[in-house]
């Protein structure tokens, strides 16, 4: 089994996402839409994006950085 090393640090996040059709090239058809749909999300849920790497057919966020909000203080 592979030793992989990691670096684990709270509130950060990685993820790909692929079309159910591969063949597809929605992601960079509607970039527009991708874009407003993350604006709207990180007004409600505030967080950084390090890197994005959005293909036809998948993306990659090799990084989310998510941002803490003291309520009540």
């Amino acid at each position: 089994m592979p030793n992989y090393r990691r670096n684990f640090v709270a509130g950060c996040y990685f993820f790909t996402v692929n079309l159910l059709e591969r063949q597809r090239t929605l992601l960079t058809e509607h970039i527009d839409l991708l874009r407003d749909s993350v604006r709207r999300v990180r007004r409600l849920h505030p967080f950084h994006i390090d890197a994005w790497v959005v293909l036809p057919d998948h993306m990659h966020c090799p990084r989310i950085r998510m941002i803490f909000r003291c309520v009540g203080a």
